[in-house]
């Protein structure tokens, strides 16, 4: 069984493309709903995030504070190291068990925001990069988010460029108008299964 990861930029479409997979009978393994239940749910971490942070990072009913959190760290890259040394060690030991229930499969995704960036797209076999336009990600994600262009521009550019993320992938989806993403993957869906024999 091969394990493969997927990535793209904001607003690319990687939610689409992996219910897409999913369709097809592929296992998909979100790394950031992963992230998110461990941040609200493992004691460990919120102490750790409380250590850093303060209390007032999460509600009284426990929950995480997701739009502070990010304020704190959207341009502190040492607060947002520290925060990914604390939350990414462990959401790849929960794919690491998820994985083991998984051994009749072809292959598994594992989807993550910063898998290119956070230098684990090395430990899987296979990456795939979803591509989309820049116009059409920032019309997506401003509509999705009811946030501004401005902001959603900020986001991608804290993001590493698609230029350097086609360098480090083995297949490249394209999710702009002009080209329907489905018949692109089913054919890898073929290509991915075929390398599994």
């Amino acid at each position: 069984m091969k394990k493969i990861g997927i990535t793209g930029g904001i607003g690319s479409g990687k939610s689409t493309a992996c219910e897409i997979f999913k369709l097809l009978g592929v296992s998909v393994f979100h790394a950031d709903d992963e992230a998110k239940n461990l941040q609200n749910n493992n004691l460990q971490i919120k102490n750790h995030l409380i250590e850093l942070f303060g209390e007032h990072l999460y509600s009284e009913d426990g929950l995480l504070d997701r739009k502070m959190l990010a304020g704190l760290i959207f341009n502190d890259t040492k607060a947002l190291a520290k925060v990914n040394a604390i939350i990414h060690p462990a959401v790849r030991q929960n794919f690491l068990k998820w994985v083991e229930n998984k051994q009749n499969d072809n292959y598994v995704l594992y989807e993550a925001a910063i898998l290119l960036e956070s230098g684990y797209s090395v430990d899987f076999d296979r990456n795939i990069l979803i591509l989309a336009d820049e116009k059409i990600r920032i019309e997506r994600v401003m509509k999705r988010d009811s946030i501004s262009e401005e902001l959603v521009k900020e986001r991608i550019k804290n993001q590493m460029s698609d230029s350097e993320k086609i360098n480090l992938v083995d297949y490249v989806l394209e999710n702009s108008n002009d080209k329907l993403l489905i018949p692109q993957i089913i054919a890898l869906d073929k290509v991915i299964r075929e390398d599994c024999k």
